[in-house]
């Protein structure tokens, strides 16, 4: 072989690797915003995730995961994930909401009768329709995922067993409008505070109580200072994971449908792992001294059925996940 013959194969062999043929294959990067920390179970399959992609695709494709808010809070990776400056975000349907109106179905109070009944509509033709209709934003959105459900508890003397011990009762809520009127239409007084301040206005009493899932209570410690806890369900609005549609697009078949596999199997991963999560914190709490009741929460829901007026474009969409078995 001469050495212009070697030159010219050094130089096809370069152009091969840079074009990601012949020789090996060029990887892709996809870039993944996560807001909880490392320990967080979603944060733990988001990992997962990454790693499923990894092996369908048999390394072609990577996805860097960035936790505990590297690259911003949710609306600020929903906002990037629209504009393509990142590729992926884990995040709540209630910032979504605000992008894709039809996924705040989803973030009704009571619009769940329960767990089973909220993964045949998140699973089947509702949550599907939903998340096509992503498409409009600049959004692909995959499996739903579990981020808890949220119920009141209360302080010392002030338990609730029914819908009229919340009459008067000062409630922190998110600063949103459903979860100030579901307060309001329920008989409590909502009172707006940020999630830093509930601990110590729960022990002075500057609060009578407030709402979230076992998890949050437990390791927020508010359990040590608001020892009665409701399961009413209130809220139970999913989580997701979204992607830029145009680079979802650019890729190979083949890669997007190893991305959506990975993602599905992930999300059933990542709700293995939260209701687990809630289990240990329940039990965790009663130990502690906690006192847990399960209500029938059928006269909360018949109280709160004003909101839904609120959101008639919402109409046909509640009417078909009342009506899902």
């Amino acid at each position: 072989m001469t050495s212009g013959t070697f030159r010219k194969g050094l130089i096809l062999a370069a152009c091969m690797l840079a074009s990601g043929t012949g020789l090996a294959s060029a990887e892709t990067v996809l870039r993944l915003a996560e807001n909880q920390p490392e320990t967080n179970p979603v944060t733990v399959a988001m990992h997962r995730f990454a790693e499923l992609v990894g092996e369908y695709t048999h390394g072609e494709v990577k996805v860097d995961v960035y936790s505990g808010a590297q690259l911003g809070q949710e609306v600020e990776s929903i906002e990037q994930v629209q504009a393509g400056i990142i590729d992926l975000a884990r995040v709540n349907t209630v910032p979504l909401a605000n992008v894709t109106p039809a996924v705040g179905v989803f973030t009704l109070p009571y619009i769940f009768s329960g767990s089973e009944h909220k993964y045949k509509v998140l699973d089947g033709e509702i949550g599907q329709k939903v998340r096509a209709d992503m498409a409009e934003a600049g959004l692909v959105g995959f499996d739903f995922m579990e981020a808890g459900s949220r119920s009141f508890y209360t302080r010392e003397g002030l338990p609730i067993s029914e819908l009229a011990d919340l009459s008067g009762l000062k409630i922190r809520v998110q600063n949103s409008p459903i979860s100030i009127l579901m307060v309001e239409l329920l008989g409590g007084v909502p009172t707006p505070m940020n999630y830093g301040e509930v601990f110590s206005a729960l022990q002075t009493g500057v609060i009578d109580g407030a709402e979230n899932d076992f998890v949050s209570f437990h390791t927020s410690g508010h359990y040590e200072v608001a020892p009665n806890y409701v399961i009413d369900g209130h809220l139970s609005p999913p989580a997701i994971v979204i992607m830029n549609k145009a680079r979802f697009d650019s890729l190979p078949e083949d890669q997007q449908q190893a991305i959506s596999k990975a993602a599905k199997e992930a999300a059933i991963y990542e709700r293995e792992l939260m209701f687990a999560a809630n289990d240990k914190a329940r039990t965790t709490v009663e130990e502690a001294g906690v006192s847990v009741v399960e209500i029938d929460n059928g006269p909360f829901q018949a109280a709160i059925l004003p909101i839904y007026e609120e959101f008639p474009h919402l109409g046909d969409l509640i009417e078909q996940i009342r009506a899902v078995d």
